[in-house]
């Protein structure tokens, strides 16, 4: 969002930015005419200002009374411009007069770009418009050119007289400089800085004279590693550089680059890795609504205020080291903070996700990676907290896998990769407890890493033991009462799934109901009056439908 100085007007250009697209040009034409309009030093009702837009007045007023400084109006109407403009495809055939771009209206003044810059600070009225090319770029009318003309004439002959080089005056800067180079390792911008003094000259002018020369004429250009552009592979090397700390001088010296091209490239290297980097998140339905930022990133709802639990309700086992116990010390989240975190978390990313979609690598907004940035900063701030309430959930299951060459501490690290990416996963609108998703990723990648030594499979070994490996593991794991409650539910639910039969032998072979015993197939076959053989391949036939739909990392 650009810098309005009025919020009624930034309200009012994104009003009038989703409204109906046929409408939409004539609110352009509209606002340039209030442009030529508005006096500085005057002050304008906001039901003035919407009526010139849109013929209608506003419902309510901006405030009691509300009046609208003539300067800051002008500035927020040469936003709403670019704004507007930008919300549709409008291109320079909609139009009657002639459209030009920056270059093209700087080469029929003959002044550099930087001086159309500095006229649209004045106030030259521009638009966000589609060219021949298929680009979309900054375009002026010639209806709007001729207007600012009228009001700023002295401005632009002096732009104009300034730019102006006589040809002896190109002959002695670019002798001076190729004087400079063959004595000194000077760069382009040094070469342009003490020239621009010399010569009574803007920087730009000398450095615009050097390269323009240098493009003409490759064979004598002053500054011929310029004419290279560099690779990807050089970039990235600029950029791992800028990272590691090594100053932008040192860089620019190196590469015998200006300093602002040593940014450009480290935005560019930046906005390229925001684009390759993948961005998942579970979609929710609340993202799309209007008053999503408000009620999602805005003040915590009442019932996650309190979003933790009081710290130290469960108390550490004593045979823990320090460290281990400490997590103890860290509340847990409640249901409410718990729906909180991980909406806010999956919302920032969907943000992200869809602000880089609009960042273009050849045209580089700083303001927009920086956004992007930002948002997987909070969101990586929210998974934190969630992660932090839910450590002490992997040393409970750790301690009860604790066997063969794996130690507590290396059991701990892998559950810490399975509690993040069951973070990442879990579907907080479903309804159900995150610590008995994240108990069920956890176990699961226990089930594989540790020796299998369960008693279970004293009589046979299917190969395919990873999920009842995790139910039978409940008659030993008691991190609390309450997640214990939440595991079997979250098994009886999976076992719904099953047929009546593949449901016995199951519950029954690795005892998965409280107080029972497991039993062997044989004991099992006799029960079901069918062979222990059978016994064992309707067991196959449920593991497989389990793992279709118990794997947490699907």
């Amino acid at each position: 969002m650009r810098k309005y100085r009025n919020k009624s007007i930034a309200e009012l250009a994104v009003e009038l930015g989703s409204g109906l697209l046929r409408l939409r040009r004539g609110y352009l034409d509209r606002a340039e005419e209030l442009l030529r309009l508005i006096d500085s030093s005057q002050e304008y009702p906001y039901e003035f200002v919407v009526h010139q837009l849109t013929g209608y007045r506003p419902a309510r007023s901006a405030g009691p009374g509300a009046l609208l400084e003539g300067r800051s109006l002008r500035h927020d109407l040469l936003l709403l411009l670019l704004d507007v403009s930008e919300s549709f495809d409008l291109h320079t055939s909609d139009h009657d007069d002639v459209i030009y771009d920056t270059p093209t209206l700087a080469q029929r003044f003959g002044v550099s770009t930087k001086t159309v810059q500095r006229w649209r600070s004045r106030g030259l009225p521009a638009r966000r418009v589609i060219f021949p090319d298929g680009r979309r770029r900054v375009g002026f009318r010639e209806s709007s050119v001729r207007w600012f003309l009228e009001g700023h004439q002295k401005e632009i002959q002096r732009s104009i007289r300034f730019s102006q080089l006589t040809e002896s005056e190109r002959r002695e800067i670019l002798r001076r400089a190729r004087r400079m180079v063959s004595r000194t390792k000077c760069s382009l911008s040094d070469v342009a800085r003490r020239l621009a003094r010399h010569a009574g000259r803007a920087v730009e002018t000398v450095r615009y004279t050097i390269r323009k020369h240098d493009n003409d004429h490759p064979d004598d250009a002053l500054f011929p590693h310029l004419l290279n552009t560099l690779d990807n592979q050089e970039k990235r090397r600029i950029y791992r550089s800028f990272l590691r700390g090594e100053p932008v001088p040192s860089l620019a010296d190196r590469y015998h680059r200006t300093r602002g091209s040593i940014y450009r490239i480290v935005n560019e290297m930046r906005a390229v890795q925001l684009l390759e980097r993948p961005i998942s998140y579970v979609y929710n339905e609340q993202f799309e609504q209007d008053d999503a930022d408000r009620v999602i990133l805005g003040e915590s709802p009442p019932d996650a205020r309190g979003r933790y639990e009081s710290a130290g309700k469960t108390k550490a086992p004593k045979d823990l080291p320090p460290y281990l116990k400490s997590l103890y010390e860290v509340p847990l989240l409640n249901a409410g903070g718990e729906f909180h975190e991980f909406r806010r978390y999956n919302y920032l990313k969907f943000k992200a996700d869809r602000l880089r979609k609009s960042i273009d690598v050849s045209r580089i907004s700083v303001q927009q990676v920086r956004e992007v940035e930002s948002l997987l900063l909070q969101a990586n701030v929210s998974k934190n907290r969630i992660v932090r309430a839910n450590l002490r959930l992997v040393v409970s299951i750790a301690k009860k896998h604790v066997t063969g060459p794996l130690n507590l501490f290396e059991l701990i690290s892998d559950g810490n990769v399975s509690l993040m990416r069951a973070v990442e996963k879990f579907d907080f609108a479903r309804g159900f407890r995150f610590s008995t998703y994240a108990s069920w990723a956890i176990m699961r990648n226990f089930a594989r890493s540790v020796p299998k030594e369960r008693y279970q499979l004293d009589r046979f070994s299917t190969g395919h033991e990873e999920v009842l490996d995790i139910a039978a593991g409940l008659q030993s794991y008691d991190p609390e009462e309450e997640n214990l409650a939440e595991l079997r539910e979250s098994i009886s639910v999976m076992l719904d799934h099953l047929s009546a039969r593949e449901r016995t032998i199951l519950i029954h072979h690795y005892g998965l109901q409280e107080n029972t015993d497991p039993k062997t197939f044989d004991q099992l076959g006799r029960q079901l009056g069918i062979s222990k053989e059978r016994v064992r391949q309707i067991e196959i036939q449920a593991l497989d439908k389990l793992r279709a739909i118990g794997n947490p990392e699907e």
